[in-house]
């Protein structure tokens, strides 16, 4: 079975995928069943192209690689917006892998909002649409029966969302706590090392894991919205940003550090969710983790969640929280998943 695609945004995750395909689409087609077919790609940087027939995922890569751009392939359409390739492309799944926006989600979310209009399923990275407007995307999406991936949202390719909500959700999930950004668990490991937390902030963006504003990460604003993700998704909870108690690691100083390790403890920023008699409780804030803990072995940009369960017990999955082709993996994972619910 073929499905058609089109990308919004093409940059490290829409090129990570593109190489996936390109690597990959033989051994889909013997493994799953699928083949895919990119008939659009849409870039604020690159430009824009649209053609029925379909792009060969090396001529993309090696447009861009080039120098010449997108415009620079041949093609039926050129030049649309983002708005076009959503609604007018010849696509069974739109891709929106936008900028992400945790204030307003947009643009993404009125691209996602046209493209399940127009009667696509959409799979996305960003965060935006999903911890902002989760309940009005998803009640538009099953009023026209489609679907949305969002497994990208949270861990990259590390199966987060698929995990909870496909094989443990019967399970009964009480609470989830996790290391849910990279650029966090970076600096507390190298302050854990003795770096303070100006100089281990300077290597986490010089190593790319941080932005030259960092407080998205640092403040937990990531976090929150990843929180709010998995509370909306696997805790059926509608949750928004403002519902999670979050402070951010920029507080902590290396007595701090020292103090936790005395006490066979370890500094982590952690996203928690838990399930009382009035209702969800979620927050952010860095917390002193006993040693005997899985999630206080867990070291670097890596990134990792403990699902608390009623039937298995705690259970923790230890994965990439970014890449490249980590995240590009996600997107795969969701448009087989979509497959695999409308071939079953």
């Amino acid at each position: 079975m073929e499905y058609r695609l089109a990308l919004i945004g093409f940059g490290t995750v829409g090129q990570g995928f593109v190489e996936i395909l390109r690597d990959r689409n033989v051994e889909l087609t013997e493994q799953f069943g699928v083949s895919y077919r990119i008939t659009g790609v849409c870039d604020a940087r690159l430009g824009s192209i649209h053609d029925p027939s379909g792009f060969e995922p090396e001529a993309l890569l090696d447009a861009v690689r080039n120098g010449g751009g997108l415009e620079s392939l041949s093609a039926i359409d050129h030049g649309w917006d983002a708005m076009r390739m959503a609604e007018d492309s010849a696509a069974d799944v739109v891709v929106e892998l936008s900028f992400t926006d945790l204030e307003t989600g947009e643009p993404a979310t009125t691209h996602v909002r046209k493209a399940l209009e127009s009667g696509k399923h959409v799979v996305t990275t960003n965060k935006g649409p999903v911890a902002l407007h989760w309940p009005e995307l998803s009640e538009l999406a099953a009023e026209r029966g489609l679907q949305i991936g969002v497994e990208g949202t949270v861990m990259s390719g590390t199966p987060t969302v698929n995990l909870g909500l496909n094989l443990l959700r019967a399970a009964n999930i009480r609470a989830v706590r996790g290391i849910l950004n990279g650029t966090c668990n970076y600096i507390l490991t190298r302050m854990e090392a003795g770096s303070s937390y100006e100089d281990a902030l300077a290597e986490a963006q010089e190593k790319g894991y941080a932005e030259a504003d960092p407080a998205g990460d640092v403040e937990g604003f990531d976090a929150a919205g990843k929180v709010v993700i998995l509370g909306n998704l696997l805790m059926n909870e509608p949750l928004s940003m403002s519902d999670v108690d979050r402070t951010g690691i920029s507080g902590l100083t290396l007595e701090d550090i020292e103090s936790a390790a005395a006490a066979g403890e370890r500094w982590k920023l952690i996203g928690s969710l838990e399930r009382g008699p009035d209702g969800v409780k979620a927050s952010v804030a860095p917390e002193r983790v006993p040693l005997t803990h899985p999630l206080s072995s867990v070291g670097g940009a890596m990134n990792a969640v403990t699902f608390d369960t009623e039937l298995m017990g705690e259970v923790t999955l230890v994965g990439a929280g970014a890449g490249r082709v980590e995240t590009g993996y996600s997107v795969l994972t969701d448009l087989l998943e979509i497959h695999r619910t409308r071939a079953g």
